[in-house]
């Protein structure tokens, strides 16, 4: 259950109010959405995600990209992203708890748990690793996006929005990330 009150969308003024009426024109109305309604400015920030996605689309295709992502809010332990991404990743027909990766996947997978497990400790050898796939540029493409990836599973765990109810018979598919109870 969400940690702060959720307006209703008839309660939304000004910007805010013409945005929701876009998003639910569009059929694109999430409780994350409507949770950051709340201050137009927090949504505008969040929705450069979208802008972020489609250059990481474009970098890595979108079977790598459903991975990485996949990577970074499972490792961070956001429910509510990562089950999104279960879904995303069944609708591209992997098993979420049993997938084989590509030698390109599976580096963007290590530098998905590495950005969040502490981004201070990314190797070399790995930086290494992507670029035998990517360019600088790209590198750049691919960590922006994780980190913007982070600050929005930080935002859903910390307010504790609600799983959206299409995602909701997939809830006994989120399994909680454990790494950190061994961090005092």
């Amino acid at each position: 259950m969400a940690r702060v009150n959720l307006k209703q969308p008839d309660e939304l003024t000004g910007e805010a109010r013409k945005a929701y009426e876009e998003l639910e024109a569009a059929g694109k109305v999430t409780n994350m959405k409507l949770v950051m309604l709340q201050d137009y400015g927090t949504y505008r920030a969040f929705m450069g995600w979208y802008d972020s996605w489609e250059s990481l689309v474009k970098t890595v295709g979108q079977r790598a990209a459903t991975i990485y992502a996949h990577s970074v809010s499972t490792t961070n332990g956001c429910q509510l992203c990562s089950l999104f991404f279960i879904s995303d990743l069944k609708e591209l027909g992997l098993d979420p708890d049993s997938f084989e990766t590509s030698e390109n996947e599976q580096l963007l997978q290590q530098l998905g748990q590495q950005i969040v497990k502490d981004p201070t400790k990314v190797s070399d050898e790995l930086l290494n690793g992507l670029r035998k796939f990517y360019s600088d540029e790209e590198i750049i493409i691919i960590v922006g996006f994780g980190a913007q990836m982070q600050a929005t599973n930080n935002f859903n765990s910390v307010l504790g929005v609600d799983v959206d109810k299409r995602l909701l018979p997939l809830k006994d598919q989120f399994k909680p990330a454990t790494w950190r109870d061994v961090i005092s």
